[in-house]
């Protein structure tokens, strides 16, 4: 008797268990690379923030011919 050899099709379970695995370490790593890119933005945008508040302070001041008091505002 001959055997007859059937074709396989699909995956198996350890497979799709595999490629499953892949794709949630690949996430995890997208996700902390995501988070350091906010973090820096974040003190990009803080650090910007900071220094045109204060050519907007010196600014004022010279429009106004007030001297600055850089402990507190104007005198």
């Amino acid at each position: 008797m001959k055997k007859i050899q059937k074709s396989k099709k699909g995956f198996t379970l350890v497979e799709m268990v595999l490629v499953i695995a892949i794709i949630v370490i690949l996430a995890a790593v997208l996700v902390i690379g995501i988070t350091k890119y906010i973090a820096a933005a974040k003190a990009a945008k803080l650090s910007l923030s900071m220094h045109n508040s204060s050519i907007g302070e010196v600014n004022a001041a010279i429009a106004s011919d007030t001297p600055l008091n850089w402990m507190g505002g104007g005198i």
